[in-house]
């Protein structure tokens, strides 16, 4: 299965209310057979503007990120779900690289080479 991060804002609500809407949406992510590595609260923000969703235009919200492994085919009705839910003001899915280590190869430019090749070819 691949990594995915949920980018998910949450209107502004009091903390058993946020709770409850978080639950909410990991267990329905659960129940479509995701698996959940890490859940993280960035916090209340600022939006970079002001949003309508759902009759209600929000211009502060609560920003989580949720990293975890899913089939591809289960995201299209995760995100129609998160869409309907009322507490949810944008759900953003991102795909996360599998490869985590930064290849030692140059893109371009000579062959670095070393001091002791220098000093046979003189």
């Amino acid at each position: 299965m691949p990594r995915y991060e949920l980018a998910l804002i949450m209107k502004v609500m009091q903390r058993p209310e946020t709770a409850a809407a978080l639950r909410r949406t990991v267990e329905s992510m659960m129940e479509r057979g995701a698996v959940v590595r890490s859940l993280e609260n960035l916090g209340e923000r600022l939006l970079p503007y002001r949003i309508s969703k759902h009759n209600q235009k929000h211009s502060r919200g609560t920003y989580f990120l949720i990293d975890f492994y899913a089939a591809p085919t289960i995201l299209t009705g995760l995100l129609d779900n998160l869409d309907r839910d009322v507490d949810v003001v944008r759900p953003t899915f991102l795909k996360k690289d599998t490869v985590t280590e930064v290849s030692r190869q140059t893109c371009c430019g000579p062959e670095p080479t070393s001091k002791s090749q220098d000093a046979v070819g003189k």
